[in-house]
């Protein structure tokens, strides 16, 4: 399966501002005060971020999809972690007038959503030096 490519490169600003581009879209991302100026998010809210978002869409285009009345799916993530592990604490809200069968069900979607599967493989990174 192909994925978009992500370029990162130091922003024209700030101490480590970095600019992402991903196709058409691009962001900053950066490291708070005093390492960076705090211009945008650093790389963990990044990751956690990327695991919100994917759970709010997922739930949110299941709910559409089966014509739920599903107005908003609000997700906060934060994250625990030491020398070993990794601990990512999400929380969902649902709302709308769903029935408890249904908040149920969407719960259980959160945790098929891509990005939620993808962190529970094994990851492996290949580097590379660019000429």
């Amino acid at each position: 399966m192909s994925s978009n490519v992500i370029k990162v490169r130091k922003a024209g600003d700030g101490k480590i501002k970095q600019l992402v581009q991903v196709n058409a879209n691009s962001f900053y991302a950066d490291e708070p005060d005093p390492v960076g100026d705090g211009q945008g998010p650093n790389p963990h809210d990044l990751l956690n971020a990327s695991l919100g978002v994917c759970t709010a869409m997922t739930v949110m285009m299941v709910a559409q999809r089966k014509k739920w009345p599903l107005e908003d799916v609000r997700v906060e993530i934060t994250h625990e972690e030491d020398d070993a592990n990794y601990k990512m604490l999400r929380k969902i809200e649902l709302v709308g007038q769903l029935s408890e069968e249904q908040r149920v069900y969407l719960m259980g979607i959160a945790n098929k959503c891509p990005i939620h599967k993808a962190l529970h493989k094994k990851f492996e990174i290949e580097s590379s030096l660019l000429a």
